[in-house]
């Protein structure tokens, strides 16, 4: 068996490779393109692509694709051969710097929100050399933003590459006020991703997990998640061995799989990895969802990513821990040994604190979506009103700035188990939350409220943008002031107090924090459509224009985007449960009521004193939710003709939001108490126990 550090980044063009392999101009010049931005010359990308097309023939790539991520939040790519045809009949290996700097792709066909007309294909793909180009699949990859004929990001790369050079400049006009030298600051990601595997057989035997990703109909099994024995529990064979192959294949490709687990509820699992440059984690990420389909694959398993594909277990999300760091190796969330005394934490610390109470509407518009709905506020995920934790410690200093007295500082707690031969060891200063959506975790936040099958980058976008905004504020102020110090304390402390109203250190599952939230005036948006309504908000709008990050047609195109989205998921799942209530569960009910009715006709043939209780009272009670059903999904049938008639896009999603999908949930109410009382041998499709407690 191999070493991991002789496999690990094998795949990966990296900075080791680029050293070992560039000539010595070529790789200084490159790395002063990703360092500081200076512009690549035609001739070092030449140099680049004749040894980066070398390296990836030794590794088996016969192709190269621009690797991009269109708003569809998956990833995208065009395989071109390296072949080009010689004079004598035979081929020759060519890669030019041209075709590594600049690809074509059409343009019209993704999700463009009206950037692009069909009429209007031209678009290209630029290769982002700060992330690194790899070989998968006989193809070498290399990552690219994408944009239109005019210029206007149709991805999610370049809003995400302008919004880490919005929090350097700002982060950096901070620092220099305080003294403290960095080229860059860069914001940090180390992502979780939660996934369930399902048997491949079962999978494919439901309409519903096929198309849309979630189970529409099914009854819950005598045992879910209630004996909580899942949660940290023995990984099976046949998932422990997908879990090796899957960290084998990420390593290949420099990816810092780090940590795996059983998740809460049966079937459930997460894998988390290792901090790098939001960049690179969202290109990552992109990467681990797609490896674990296809891993799962060729372990007759399906990995399913929809934030809620079982109902009445948890769903899937992803937790975002986000940090900022410089050049020099010092995270600016770094509280230190004594917190209360380091002004630079204090006033990065209230810089996100500020930020994430002005912009709560955009945190929770980059969580939204129809399969994140599912979770948020089902004592499963956060509720959909946004707040910060910030644990006992960082609170008390808080408030003790806000109220201008001195923070005392406790002594250390020894944390002592009663055993003797077990180690003392020092107790935390503070406890955990996994019920805050943004909770602060030691020198980072972990931002929970995000669905599994989310890109990142929206996420870490508005974190970026809205944490640049307060720091511009901020060096603003400071700058203008004539005391440095008192300048910074008096900011801290006035940020503080009028901020302080974001900050629940209790439990955010329950009712009295939602109460009490309402009267602090926090936002509860509860659904994607109750987002959405405020993303063009004026201030939202002037925020993006004034980092450059978006400009307003960009902006107004994702609006459009994610309502489409949002009201074609609904769409779609209404129509599956049509499709497999009309095909599937009438037909079944059909033909259990009709075997026991000869059934009972039997039994009662041969003798008029014989009864047969059980099979009428079965054909009654099937009979009756048979006919309630039916009248159901002719209600939803004309509730999506209603939907599909309102042209206001907004308005079609509230309706899609309201009306329909309350008409779906009656629907599957229905189907599943029928479930419950067919006989096993007439189930239309496999059932929670088998889905969930099979591998």
């Amino acid at each position: 068996m191999k070493k991991v550090n002789e496999f690990f980044g094998s795949m990966v063009f990296n900075d080791s490779v680029m050293k070992n392999l560039l000539p010595k101009e070529t790789y200084k010049d490159l790395k002063e393109t990703i360092s500081s931005g200076k512009p690549l010359s035609l001739s070092v990308a030449n140099a680049v692509a004749g040894t980066m097309k070398e390296w990836a023939i030794e590794k088996g790539a016969t192709h190269f694709t621009h690797w991009f991520q269109p708003m569809t939040g998956i990833t995208a790519e065009k395989h071109d051969s390296f072949i080009t045809p010689s004079s004598d009949g035979t081929v020759i290996m060519e890669f030019s710097g041209k075709e590594l700097i600049q690809g074509e792709p059409d343009a019209s066909s993704f999700p463009s929100g009206g950037l692009r007309a069909t009429f209007e294909a031209r678009g290209y793909t630029a290769w982002d050399p700060t992330s690194y180009a790899f070989v998968k699949d006989g193809t070498l990859y290399i990552p690219t933003a994408f944009c239109s004929y005019g210029g206007e990001a149709l991805d999610k790369k370049t809003p995400l590459l302008r919004s880490m050079e919005a929090i350097d400049k700002q982060a950096r006009r901070v620092l220099e006020l305080f003294g403290v030298k960095a080229s860059r600051v860069t914001s940090t990601v180390g992502p979780e991703q939660e996934y369930f595997l399902i048997d491949k057989n079962l999978y494919e035997k439901r309409k519903d997990l096929i198309y849309t990703g979630r189970t529409l109909f099914g009854a819950m099994p005598p045992k879910g998640q209630e004996l909580e024995d899942h949660y940290f529990g023995q990984i099976k064979p046949r998932v422990a061995a997908f879990m090796r192959e899957l960290d084998e294949e990420l390593w290949k490709l420099g990816i810092l799989a780090k940590t795996e687990h059983n998740e809460v509820a049966p079937a459930q699992h997460e894998l988390a990895t290792i901090f790098s440059s939001s960049n690179i984690a969202t290109d990552n990420n992109q990467l681990v969802m797609e490896i674990m389909k296809k891993v799962a694959l060729k372990h007759g398993l399906v990995c399913l990513l929809h934030e809620k594909p079982f109902d009445g277990i948890n769903g899937s999300g992803k937790h975002n821990n986000w940090s900022i760091s410089t050049d020099t190796g010092i995270n600016l969330l770094e509280p230190g040994k004594t917190p209360a005394e380091n002004a630079q934490f204090l006033l990065f610390l209230a810089a996100v604190i500020k930020a994430v109470d002005d912009y709560q509407d955009l945190l929770r518009i980059s969580a939204a979506s129809a399969g994140n709905d599912h979770r948020l506020g089902a004592n499963e995920a956060p509720p959909a009103i946004i707040s910060i934790f910030v644990g006992t410690e960082l609170n008390n200093i808080l408030e003790s700035i806000a109220k201008g007295e001195v923070y005392a500082v406790p002594e250390p707690t020894d944390m002592s188990l009663g055993v003797t031969t077990l180690p003392t060891f020092k107790k935390d200063s503070t406890d955990r939350n996994r019920t805050s959506p943004f909770a602060f975790t030691g020198n980072k936040f972990e931002f929970r409220m995000l669905g599994s099958a989310f890109s990142i980058s929206g996420p870490n976008i508005i974190l970026n943008t809205i944490v640049a905004e307060v720091l511009r504020q901020f060096a603003d102020e400071i700058d203008a002031a004539k005391d440095f110090n008192n300048a910074v304390a008096k900011l801290i402390k006035n940020t503080v107090k009028q901020h302080m109203r974001i900050i629940s250190n209790g439990n955010n599952y329950s009712d009295e924090w939602k109460e009490e939230a309402e009267k602090r005036g926090l936002l509860n948006l509860r659904t994607t459509p109750d987002a959405l309504e405020h993303f063009l908000d004026k201030k939202n709008v002037e925020l993006f224009k004034t980092h450059k990050v978006f400009t307003e047609s960009e902006m107004h195109a994702r609006y459009e985007i994610l309502l489409e989205a949002y009201i074609k998921s609904i769409n779609i799942e209404a129509l599956t449960m049509i499709d497999m209530a009309r095909k599937n569960i009438i037909p079944a009910v059909n033909d259990y009521i009709k075997d026991l009715t000869k059934t009972a006709t039997l039994v009662r043939g041969l003798s008029p004193e014989v009864t047969c209780y059980f099979g009428i009272d079965i054909v009654k009670k099937l009979t009756l939710l048979a006919n309630s059903f039916v009248l159901k999904v002719k209600e939803l049938e004309q509730e999506l003709k209603k939907a599909g008639d309102i042209p206001n896009c907004l308005e079609q999603a509230k309706y899609f939001s309201n009306e329909v999908f309350g008409v779906m949930k009656e629907l599957r109410k229905i189907g599943d108490e029928i479930e419950v009382h067919l006989g096993e041998k007439y189930l239309p499709y496999p059932t929670y126990g088998e889905l969930l407690f099979s591998v």
